[in-house]
């Protein structure tokens, strides 16, 4: 299968537009939609998204509107850069217009809400399309790093590999190393129970604690995220790899890392409405996804105990000192 020569990416916050970055240094036509027309016409005038990226110069074969009709038409891939629990209303209203063979590329990180389902399996029943169609892609991958073109990798997930491969062509640039998977379920959950993890280190970074706490809570997350990958069918091997360890590792120690930064903040003492406030009005996606998480786990008998505490400390008004100690005082057991 060859790449697509023409990629529409819809959503033109950080990730969205770096990814678009990315697409067009590789080669690509590519088209960046943006919800604003101001924002879409800056791109143009300027080539600055100055919202998000304002110090990136973005490429001249990287064209934005705002009119998604106009950005789908014609694309052999449509990437999805919005928020997982908007991923659903969104793609109902461009599901019209989306070219009957396109791929369909998420980079949403999450677990939706009101159902439990994965982004990949929101795009395949909202699109209607097979799931050999949709990819994900996901890995260690910093917006602000990438778009300044530090070096990184990252994996290019797809039930049907040779798709997988035309995508993996279509995002190769000197800077951005992709490999392909075809774990679909693995990848996305290595990639939304590593926002919750990363709540937890901010939490503990807040608190005061050091290495030794932050490599323990990632080790020990990354145990309950494989458990749970596993019991839905992932490969144990994945959560190795770079969307499971290396993500995992890249978004519970940065401090360019929303989740980190939102649950420091909540380990400072600050309260959830203190934490958004500083986060100009975003809540991180692991403070959502930790509640549709737990619920996952529960309903396949999982335990999760990061998971649950960060759900507790979040929605419940557990703080986040007690957290630790009740993480640390459970009944002890073999590794």
């Amino acid at each position: 299968m060859a790449p697509p020569e023409r990629i529409t990416v819809l959503g033109a916050g950080s990730w969205g537009t770096t990814f678009a970055k990315v697409l067009a240094d590789a080669g690509n036509d590519v088209v960046l939609w943006a919800r604003r027309a101001e924002v879409a016409a800056a791109i143009n005038e300027t080539r600055r998204n100055s919202a998000y990226l304002p110090d990136i110069r973005l490429p001249s074969t990287l064209r934005a509107t705002d009119d998604a009709a106009e950005a789908v038409h014609g694309a052999g891939a449509v990437v999805l850069a919005v928020p997982s629990q908007t991923l659903r209303e969104n793609l109902a209203g461009w599901q019209p217009l989306l070219p009957p063979e396109a791929t369909l590329v998420s980079l949403a990180k999450g677990v939706e809400l009101s159902t439990l389902k994965r982004m990949s399996e929101v795009i395949g029943e909202v699109a209607d399309v097979p799931m050999a169609h949709v990819a994900v892609v996901s890995g260690p991958n910093l917006a602000k790093e990438i778009a300044a073109e530090q070096p990184t990798a990252t994996v290019v997930a797809c039930p049907d590999h040779d798709r997988a491969v035309a995508l993996q062509h279509a995002c190769s640039t000197p800077y951005f190393r992709p490999y392909t998977n075809t774990d679909l379920v693995g990848i996305e959950i290595a990639g939304a129970c590593k926002n919750v993890i990363a709540l937890a280190c901010g939490m503990a970074a807040g608190l005061g604690f050091g290495h030794n706490t932050m490599s323990s809570l990632i080790t020990r997350g990354l145990a309950e995220t494989t458990r749970l990958g596993v019991a839905l069918g992932a490969d144990p091997m994945t959560f190795a790899g770079l969307a499971g360890l290396g993500d995992l590792v890249a978004t519970a120690m940065s401090p360019l890392s929303r989740n980190r930064t939102f649950g420091e903040r909540l380990g400072r003492g600050e309260t959830m409405a203190q934490a958004q406030e500083a986060a100009h009005g975003q809540v991180s996606e692991g403070v959502k996804s930790c509640s549709s998480i737990r619920q996952l786990a529960a309903r396949h008998g999982v335990e999760m105990p990061i998971t649950d505490v960060v759900h507790r400390v979040c929605h419940e008004g557990l703080a986040p000192a007690p957290a630790a100690a009740e993480l640390l005082g459970r009944e002890r057991k073999p590794e």
